[in-house]
């Protein structure tokens, strides 16, 4: 774990722009689960397509897991804090997710998987979150890198730093880069422009504040699953973001600086990235640029030709 030795200033932080509340569905075969970011929002969150957040410790809300289906086009992004999944695919990939592990797959032209738990009590918990890929890229081989929880970079911002900043942030980067600290996940923006931004912050105390410096062209959100996180903007706003909601961020100013309002244990997701500003074509598990080529994905699927 490490500490850095000093914290960025965020002199313009941005303001919430609107709160939007987590809908509880089911998935897969019939996981019960919540879809906080929705098909409507993809162009506002731009290159972001979906979150899911799903916790229980119920099994017969998780147990028959998401058995064999296909994907096309985009990036899916697994989180878990607490539980045991096993991934396989049709390229002959395998791996097991679990604690504080991350799987990160790119889909490409296409594979179909099947994540499955390998726990029948206890609870499972984490995130699934979907990034698109750019059009010229949406073709490519497919891959995956399973992330073990120590492989994730750690820091803990010090007490009373720079001033205006009281309390601790346990800060996991799983991408992008935050205090210095560079993410598991590192990718060249050549190759892969979204720049995606993954934060797990976890505020230690309460009056815990924590800045991260962001592109005011970046797109980011906030999602809080433990506590209340207070999003502090000029001129005194102030705007309250309970469990369960997520903040989008207006694109504006040079950061974001957040607050801890509750003395329970705050946790919450900072994720940011760069927008594509491609045409968005989405059919199930297939996101492409146009109809024709959804029709395309469509009929490989059902022919047996993806990967």
């Amino acid at each position: 774990m490490n500490t850095p030795a000093h914290l960025p200033f965020v002199e313009q932080p941005s303001r919430v722009e609107r709160l939007v509340t987590g809908q509880p569905t089911s998935d897969g075969a019939g996981v019960k689960l919540r879809r906080v970011l929705t098909q409507d929002l993809q162009q506002r969150l731009d290159p972001f397509l979906m979150l899911d957040s799903f916790a229980s410790d119920n099994p017969d809300d998780y147990g028959a897991g998401f058995p064999d289906h296909p994907h096309r086009g985009f990036e899916t992004v697994t989180y878990m804090i607490a539980g045991r999944m096993r991934h396989k695919d049709s390229a002959g990939h395998e791996g097991l997710l679990q604690n504080g592990g991350v799987q990160w797959m790119t889909a490409g032209r296409g594979l179909i998987h099947s994540e499955l738990p390998e726990q029948e009590e206890g609870v499972m918990e984490g995130f699934q979150l979907w990034l698109n890929l750019p059009a010229r890229d949406k073709m490519c081989e497919p891959g995956y890198r399973d992330i073990q929880s120590e492989e994730i970079p750690v820091f803990t911002t010090p007490d009373g730093a720079d001033g205006d900043l009281r309390g601790s942030v346990h800060v996991r980067v799983i991408a992008g880069s935050s205090h210095g600290v560079a993410g598991a996940m590192q990718r060249d923006p050549a190759r892969f422009p979204t720049d995606p931004l993954y934060l797990d912050l976890h505020f230690l105390v309460e009056g815990a504040t924590f800045q991260q410096p962001l592109p005011p062209e970046h797109n980011a959100f906030l999602y809080v699953y433990r506590g209340t996180v207070e999003v502090l903007a000029p001129n005194g706003e102030v705007t309250a973001v309970p469990r369960q909601q997520m903040a989008i961020l207006a694109n504006q100013g040079d950061g974001v600086c957040l607050h801890a309002a509750t003395d329970q244990d705050t946790r919450a997701l900072l994720i940011a990235g760069r927008p594509l500003r491609e045409p968005i074509a989405q059919y199930g598990p297939f996101v492409m640029n146009t109809r024709e080529q959804l029709m395309q994905a469509m009929d490989d699927f059902r022919n047996g030709r993806l990967a």
